[in-house]
């Protein structure tokens, strides 16, 4: 049952408004997911009580501008629909704290999407991005960005300001490099920058003090800088499928790591500073080169670890 002010439409075949909306007008919340709308109308402007609109899964490819008007929206669902571009208008929803366009056809962003500056949320993922504009700099009450699965190459220096940043996805791009700026986010807990170019990272990124994880499997990774042992709060590292030939001992700094993966790289041999990662649950090593088993393997599976070799 819905209540008074919430309309929850899910999966029921709509493919057009209402022509009157008066009914709608004193909605806090509208939901119409998985549907079969391919266009919103011009009064849908006229419900100024929403703080939540929900068009997830439909066919819209374009947004009328009265939507724009919706300035007491909080949340703002229009992923998975067929939507090219996206107008500056949307810089006019200043409220605006959770904002998803995900899995559409972008391939721009609007400048003014640095206008929200409450936004905490903002989910970008299966678009067909290439840049981000400079104006992200302004979006510094994010604790959420994921920006996976789309065509980007580079971050831009300004990524460092967003320093309330938790969670940032990068995965599955074409990142080739991270920038020196990277450090500023201080209280980051999961970086994810899997399968992308990278081939190096910067010393910088020991400065991230809070990282909890840090998944880099299917990278070009050939060396990693010193600094990584930094990450004194570091429980997961994924360095999987990468082309590493060796590690720093500083790694073995890392007290309260739990996960360490390094299958299918190009090892030979390990530090023996890996005898000191007391908390080590899992360690696999598989398809690499090593010459020889080290010692310390043996003592990491006594103390419960497991070892894939």
């Amino acid at each position: 049952m819905n209540h008074p002010n919430i309309l929850d439409l899910t999966g029921k075949q709509i493919s057009a408004f209402p022509e009157s909306m008066d009914e709608w007008l004193a909605l806090d919340e509208l939901i119409l997911d998985d549907n079969l709308l391919a266009s919103l109308p011009d009064n849908i402007g006229q419900l100024i009580n929403l703080k939540s609109l929900s068009l997830y899964k439909n066919r819209l490819t374009l947004l009328p501008g009265s939507i724009w008007k919706l300035t007491n929206l909080r949340v703002l669902n229009i992923a998975d629909n067929l939507l090219p571009f996206l107008s500056e208008g949307i810089g006019d929803l200043i409220n605006l704290q959770m904002l998803d366009l995900g899995h559409n056809q972008l391939s721009a962003l609007p400048k003014s999407l640095g206008e929200l500056k409450s936004l905490a949320f903002l989910y970008l993922s299966n678009n067909r991005l290439k840049s981000i504009p400079q104006s992200f700099e302004k979006l510094d009450n994010l604790i959420y960005l994921n920006i996976t699965d789309n065509q980007l190459a580079a971050l831009p220096d300004s990524i460092g300001w967003l320093t309330h940043l938790i969670e940032l996805r990068l995965y599955n791009n074409q990142f080739t490099a991270l920038p020196e700026s990277i450090d500023h986010l201080t209280d980051l807990k999961e970086l994810h920058l899997m399968n992308n170019r990278l081939a190096s990272l910067p010393a910088s990124l020991g400065k991230i003090k809070n990282l909890r994880k840090l998944d880099l499997q299917d990278n070009k990774l050939n060396t990693l800088p010193e600094t990584i042992g930094d990450l004194l709060n570091l429980n997961e590292l994924n360095l999987r499928n990468n082309k590493l030939a060796s590690i720093p001992e500083s790694l073995g700094r890392l007290k309260i790591l739990r996960f360490l993966d390094l299958r299918a790289n190009k090892l030979t041999s390990l530090p023996a500073s890996f005898g000191n990662l007391v908390n080590l649950e899992k360690l696999d090593l598989r398809w690499n080169r090593l010459s020889a088993v080290p010692e310390w393997i043996q003592h990491l599976e006594q103390r419960g670890c497991t070892v894939y070799m």
